[in-house]
């Protein structure tokens, strides 16, 4: 596994929209690749405190590298280097379509080995909980802790998961060239419309707690996640929804499960249910928070945690 090198400029400097330029001074400071054996290449940026304990973000699905640029401050505050990365299919890593959770090893060990890091913490928002849970049970001596938030769940029982879920599922299995137009159609609109229409797919009703710089990260974020078209997060709704490849039990490592009690996207049932085939997890509730309230809410907390039990 060899290094590529920087594959342009900082995100949040390279766009060209009046929303995205307002995204502030502190953004990462290049993206890297790293190629992945015979599977093409992984990117990744970093945010935060570059000296500081390694804490590797996986996105949300679909999702980017982008959406960390949420944790920049309070990394820097807490001292924890923040490594982003683009799972394959998202961003600019190549696509890798037979891919399943198990393989998460894979390609994060690859960029771990990059940014010459052994062990990690490992923060995961939404869609990024399962493969934070598949590294963590395939990878344990790379893995210092877990922290979810608003994480997915295993929805094989189809208990108390919401209709869209399980409808993304269904096309993604059955009619992938359909959703993938369909991801595409949507990623074409958020470009162009205002932060609001991505928003309005993590949030409970008109309200948020996001600045305008973090609502045009989000938007950033979703778009971003199409820039090599909808691979990544046709196979991801394909393999998550369901029953999970990875041996849950296998998770030793402390494992923390933020999820707000409001969240429509992922019920907090569901990450009881979840909670309790983990052998070490513990659910920390966010009264009133929707799924990306949940993300907003607890990122100092999450952060904290992170830079505390280093080592």
């Amino acid at each position: 596994m060899t290094a590529t090198g920087t594959t342009g400029d900082a995100d949040g400097v390279e766009a060209s929209d009046d929303a995205t330029a307002t995204l502030g001074h502190r953004v990462a400071r290049s993206v890297e690749s790293v190629s992945v054996t015979e599977r093409g290449t992984v990117s990744y940026a970093e945010y935060g405190d570059p000296d500081g304990s390694p804490a590797v973000f996986l996105h949300g699905t679909p999702g980017s590298r982008v959406l960390a640029a949420l944790f920049d401050d309070a990394a820097r505050e807490f001292g924890v280097r923040v490594v982003s990365v683009d799972r394959p299919g998202y961003g600019r890593s190549t696509p890798w379509p037979s891919r399943s959770l198990a393989d998460t090893e894979t390609f994060v060990e690859a960029v771990l080995d990059d940014v010459g890091v052994d062990r990690a913490g490992v923060v995961a928002f939404s869609g990024g909980g399962p493969h934070a849970l598949a590294l963590a049970a395939t990878a344990p001596d790379r893995v210092r802790e877990v922290d979810v938030v608003s994480g997915a769940v295993p929805t094989a029982s189809g208990v108390d998961t919401p209709t869209p879920i399980r409808v993304l599922g269904t096309l993604a299995r059955r009619t992938p060239r359909l959703l993938g137009t369909l991801l595409r159609g949507q990623a074409w609109l958020a470009g162009r419309a205002s932060p609001a229409v991505v928003l309005a797919q993590y949030t409970t009703g008109d309200e948020h707690e996001l600045t305008d710089r973090e609502a045009a990260i989000v938007r950033r974020d979703f778009v971003t996640a199409f820039d090599r078209g909808a691979a990544g997060a046709v196979t991801e709704l394909a393999t998550t929804t369901g029953e999970w490849d990875i041996p849950l039990e296998a998770v030793e490592c402390p494992v923390r499960l933020w999820h707000g009690d409001d969240d429509t996207n992922v019920p907090l049932a569901g990450a009881e249910r979840l909670a309790a085939r983990l052998p070490t997890a513990v659910v920390h509730q966010i009264e009133g928070a929707d799924h990306l309230g949940t993300l907003v809410r607890s990122r100092s907390a999450v952060l904290r945690h992170q830079c505390e039990h280093d080592g």
